[in-house]
């Protein structure tokens, strides 16, 4: 008997610890079995062809992640939050978009540079421009929609961040916005360590044990966690293809002009499930009809204003920056669509 319990609850925790990503694989999977099995047997078949087709890019993007890591190239953050005024705003902007930032998440870092008194308007331009892009992103937005896609969303993650910290410089002259968070946020954990103490990168990683063991552990842990978003993404995508009519995406995502552009980037704050994840997705609605612009303006927009980052940014910044936020979100998620659009 003890041994039956000893068992369930073995049972019980692995089903618990389960990732919730890898359940819904598995989920789909499982339903498509048993309600239509030759489209079972077809997402599997896609997933597959979708994942080996990418992986040039996937291994080129988890070789940068890794990189990074281990050489400590992420403690250049730094440096963005150094100087004055506009230069400050540009620096920060151009840092967020092209820096990826350490595993505790950019929100614990913007609550240290805040905390730390860092002025509001370079850390919103930073705040709004890293969710968008980063190394590894551009890779493998490379790999699914194309170099001029990856190159729109990394201008587009770049004038979001100047967007944003223009505005609040421009607001906060009158003393408004001087104490952004809200009471009892701490100082942001590791993920201030790295503005705090910032330590010079160490290019040449190989040359300490401890830092080539870094690269693997970092490479291994961004197979898994692309590995599985993409799967997710990729099964997501063959039941859109095979069950969304073509004519209603182009029916409201497709052609010119203001509408489809606006629909994404509202639908893009739900909707978004994960910024690689988001790639296939927002390749096979193209394919369907949905115009480029909106594509832009829903990845943008669904990078920076998801749910669970909006919760964050509530939890840590007081009403009137959150409003800022996602103000600025969906202005500039707008604005980068119509601009993209408009140069196709």
């Amino acid at each position: 008997m003890t041994d039956l319990v000893l068992g369930a609850r073995r049972l019980g925790l692995a089903a618990a610890g389960l990732d919730r990503v890898v359940a819904a694989i598995l989920a789909i999977l499982a339903a498509l079995a048993l309600l239509d099995p030759p489209q079972a047997a077809a997402a599997a078949r896609f997933a597959v062809a979708a994942l080996l087709g990418v992986a040039p890019w996937l291994m080129l993007s988890v070789g940068i992640a890794a990189y990074v890591a281990a050489s400590g190239a992420d403690n250049l953050i730094a440096r963005a939050f150094e100087g004055r005024g506009a230069a400050m705003v540009m620096t920060a902007a151009l840092m967020g978009a092209l820096s990826p930032f350490c595993s505790c998440g950019v929100i614990p870092l913007i609550a240290a540079l805040l905390a730390m008194g860092v002025p509001l308007a370079p850390v919103m331009a930073f705040w709004l421009a890293s969710p968008v892009m980063d190394p590894s992103m551009f890779a493998l937005t490379a790999g699914a929609l194309g170099m001029e896609f990856a190159v729109a969303k990394t201008l587009a993650a770049v004038g979001l961040g100047l967007f944003g910290g223009f505005g609040v410089l421009a607001l906060g002259r009158g003393g408004w916005l001087a104490d952004p968070l809200r009471p009892g946020v701490g100082n942001g954990g590791c993920g201030g360590a790295k503005v705090r103490n910032p330590k010079p990168p160490v290019w040449a990683f190989w040359r300490e044990a401890a830092r080539r063991e870094k690269f693997g552990r970092e490479a291994l842990k961004s197979v898994i966690f692309l590995g599985k978003w993409l799967t997710l993404a990729f099964l997501l995508e063959s039941l859109m293809l095979a069950h969304v009519p073509a004519e209603m995406i182009a029916g409201l995502l497709g052609g010119d002009g203001l509408a489809p552009i606006a629909l994404a980037t509202l639908v893009g704050v739900p909707a978004y499930l994960n910024g690689y994840a988001a790639l296939p997705l927002v390749s096979g609605l193209i394919e369907q009809g949905m115009a480029p612009g909106a594509g832009l303006a829903f990845l943008v927009a669904g990078g920076v204003s998801s749910i669970p980052a909006a919760i964050a940014v509530w939890a840590l910044a007081k009403r009137e920056v959150f409003a800022l936020y996602l103000g600025f979100a969906f202005t500039g998620s707008l604005a980068a669509g119509l601009i993209f659009q408009a140069v196709q």
